[in-house]
């Protein structure tokens, strides 16, 4: 890094103290962005890192609400609206314990740049509460939903901000939510939330999208290196909608998911979640709230690790982490590397440490980012938008082939943008300049805002 962003960083440090996952998030972005700094020496004179690395609002506020046996709980409830230099804040809403600020502000800021690759005109946000939906019923959650909006309504609007789902925050959530902003506003706004039923506004393949959309950058991975991903074995963590998307569209395609992962440990079928009854038993499980991915060896008679991650499974053509930020440390990422051959593939928010995802770069054949692989949700939640801002429902057809069409383009302008700064086909530079480029030339268009 050059003196500017090595200041500007010390800045970061400094005002975000105890923020790790933010300052993490910044210093790994900072390090695809010297060329382009250089090249740029109006963004010292204009402050651009200074204001490109602050919120531009972030709101904290107390949830209160009552469970079924009339007992007053207290969560505490975020909104962090990072850049809204190419469009109305966007990005998901997060309800888990271990929600923190921090959290939301290295969400936010990543979102920022995602959005941006997705070419639709959207900013970046992210929000959500340390709330922890597994285990309350559902009118406990309807009460927490209607008690979270009743604030964070003043905050959002079609054309302010549009949170969607995220960890904890599925259909169920979102209609509570959409619910209570109606009721409160008197306005059928259908488009302030993403992620709704299609009865009300939502768009199909959403639950799919991000794990459809990370299979799409995939193929074009594989495209670059001439070859195919029919017969490819693959290691996934978690057992979400996400890791559901990447399973149910890698079968479609010829290829087959071979481990999920949950809090308890891994399972690896060997034959691989490739039947309707595998895929589908993969929703029973998110929906029990068990949280327990031994269900699915119970069920399938496949083996089970207790307590232990999927990344040493010999035999995988491709890793991708679809669970939780920093799920790849530096013992994972070794484990991975012994394959050399191997494509890891970014899927979860941040799943990798800095330090490992440098060794794996040097170790493996090639790192795709997370803002640009995982970008397929958010790039269809735009889709969503669209369609509620026409009166529209595209078909399931329409929305996979624009959404697979936006992943090539994410992809090709990755690949460009490494390319253009002499860095090869690097992928995790790619995705931060041209993300990044956009975003500041909007910011520089609109003046000290």
């Amino acid at each position: 890094m050059n003196a500017y962003m090595k200041r500007v960083l010390e800045q970061v440090k400094a005002r975000n103290a105890g923020e790790d996952l933010f300052i993490q998030t910044v210093e790994e972005v900072f390090k695809s962005l010297e060329v382009v700094v250089k090249q740029h020496p109006e963004y010292e004179k204009m402050g651009l890192l200074e204001r490109i690395t602050e919120p531009e609002r972030q709101i904290s506020f107390r949830v209160t609400w009552t469970d079924d046996a009339g007992k007053v709980h207290v969560n505490r409830g975020y909104r962090v609206q990072f850049n809204g230099a190419i469009g109305p804040y966007k990005g998901g809403l997060r309800f888990a314990p271990n929600v923190t600020l921090d959290t939301m502000k290295f969400l936010s800021f990543e979102q920022t740049f995602k959005n941006s690759l997705t070419s639709l005109p959207m900013g970046g946000g992210k929000g959500g509460s340390d709330f922890d939906p597994n285990g309350k019923s559902d009118a406990e959650v309807m009460r927490f939903c209607q008690a979270f909006m009743s604030e964070l309504y003043r905050h959002i609007g079609p054309d302010v901000d549009v949170p969607a789902g995220d960890i904890g925050v599925g259909a169920r959530e979102i209609g509570y939510l959409f619910g209570q902003y109606r009721r409160i506003t008197g306005t059928y706004e259908n488009g302030v939330l993403t992620g709704k039923g299609i009865a009300y506004g939502g768009s199909l393949i959403r639950p799919e999208a991000t794990g459809y959309g990370a299979v799409y950058y995939l193929l074009e991975v594989l495209k670059h290196f001439g070859e195919d991903i029919k017969g490819k074995k693959i290691a996934i963590s978690g057992f979400g909608n996400v890791s559901w998307g990447v399973a149910k569209k890698a079968a479609e395609l010829g290829a087959k998911v071979v481990t999920l992962a949950g809090p308890d440990g891994y399972i690896y079928d060997p034959d691989g979640i490739v039947t309707d009854e595998k895929i589908e038993y993969m929703l029973e499980m998110r929906a029990s709230g068990r949280n327990k991915v031994k269900d699915y060896a119970d069920k399938f008679g496949v083996k089970f690790f207790a307590g232990e991650k999927p990344w040493g499974v010999e035999g995988v053509d491709i890793y991708m982490p679809c669970a939780f930020q920093n799920e790849i440390n530096m013992d994972e990422a070794k484990k991975i590397a012994r394959n050399k051959n191997a494509y890891y593939i970014e899927v979860a928010n941040m799943p990798t440490t800095n330090d490992a995802l440098e060794y794996l770069q040097k170790h493996v054949k090639i790192v795709a980012p997370s803002k640009a692989v995982n970008a397929g949700g958010v790039a269809t939640s735009g889709l969503e938008m669209s369609q509620n801002s026409e009166r529209l429902a595209w078909t399931a057809e329409e929305v996979d082939a624009k959404l697979k069409g936006i992943m090539k383009n994410i992809h090709d302008a990755s690949a460009a943008a490494a390319e253009e700064c002499g860095l090869g086909y690097d992928l995790v530079a790619g995705a931060n300049i041209a993300g990044f480029k956009k975003v500041a030339e909007a910011m520089i268009a609109q003046g000290l805002i």
